[in-house]
């Protein structure tokens, strides 16, 4: 069974940067590289480690398909991420 992340990818044409991000990262899916980074270090920081402009990565979120998300929380409130 062909996961959702997988067909969206392919059905997604890829630009040649995409590609080359994709290849410094042995080949993983551009999708899991930008929400790991994102998730981990924020856009401006993901952009700037991918070697990318904080519009193209704007575009590729779009083009992509990927949610961001911003919430704030009190003190001793906590989310809960459910991933189907």
């Amino acid at each position: 069974m062909v996961s959702r992340q997988a067909e969206i990818t392919r059905a997604i044409r890829a630009t040649k940067l995409m590609k080359q991000v994709a290849a410094k990262y042995d080949g993983r899916p551009i999708v899991d590289i930008i929400v790991e980074g994102i998730n981990n270090n924020g856009l401006s920081e993901t952009a700037a480690q991918l070697g990318i402009s904080k519009a193209s990565l704007g575009y590729w979120i779009l083009k992509l398909g990927i949610r961001v998300q911003r919430i704030a929380l009190k003190p001793n409130e906590r989310i809960e991420i459910v991933r189907s």
